[in-house]
């Protein structure tokens, strides 16, 4: 029951998302954008300092270290690709045809993160001592970042003038992609050891570093709206504090 739950949280946050800009005038999206980041990446780097990364090298060697590095490189890469709409980047090409490798990029993202999501779902049911965290930071850290950059996925499509099938069509990828990573480490997690999930989890953790850390330091020139920025870092950074 609890992985249906998930599934179904997972792809509303992205259809939520892309709902939002229908709602919102064009300046409003930008906001909402900006802020939502903001928030998702005081979250995001919180629960990777306070929570995952501790934990890794609490069950391993040093050597785990060069998987989150790999994952920071990783969606370094991505993001080339991508043109940085994970962190609020949205850079219009008026072509009226999906940028096939921005939402190939995204998804790849969005694949991986659910790889470990899945297997601590898993070892959630088994009851096993060395799962990461019984609790549901990484769900979070992962809901409250699709949620902006749906709203950004969509915001870019229409502005491109995609026609609404071909948006709402590139979005259903986005928003599926993170389910089949759940399964996949849902139901393949008995035949691993753990520690091939803890791989992933530092490939995963090393790309959340690289995303927070970019929203944070990306400033605006607004100087009151950066007042506003800070204070919802520090939200994002003090609701990972409670949940820990």
């Amino acid at each position: 029951m609890k992985i249906l739950l998930v599934n179904f949280a997972l792809i509303a946050s992205v259809l939520i998302g892309g709902l939002l800009v229908s709602l919102l005038s064009k300046s409003k999206n930008e906001q909402v954008i900006k802020l939502m980041l903001a928030f998702s990446g005081g979250f995001l780097l919180s629960i990777a300092f306070i929570h995952f990364i501790p934990e890794l090298y609490e069950f391993h060697d040093f050597n785990i270290g060069v998987y989150i590095l790999i994952g920071f490189l990783i969606q370094l890469i991505l993001e080339f690709f991508s043109g940085g709409i994970e962190h609020g980047h949205v850079h219009v090409h008026h072509v009226s045809r999906i940028p096939i490798t921005l939402v190939i990029a995204l998804s790849i993202h969005s694949f991986l993160e659910g790889i470990p999501l899945g297997s601590q779902l898993a070892g959630m049911e088994i009851a096993t001592s060395h799962h990461h965290g019984n609790d549901n930071s990484l769900l979070f850290g992962i809901l409250f970042h699709r949620l902006p950059v749906a709203v950004a996925l969509m915001t870019l499509l229409i502005a491109s003038k995609v026609s609404k099938i071909k948006a709402w069509t590139a979005l259903s990828i986005f928003a599926l992609t993170t389910s089949f990573g759940l399964l996949i480490g849902y139901n393949v997690s008995d035949h691993f050891e753990s520690n091939s999930f803890d791989i992933v989890l530092a490939v995963v953790v090393g790309m959340f570093l690289h995303i927070s850390t970019t929203i944070i330091f990306e400033t605006s020139e607004n100087h009151k709206f950066n007042f506003l920025k800070l204070m919802t870092i520090l939200g994002g950074c003090a609701l990972a504090f409670m949940m820990h």
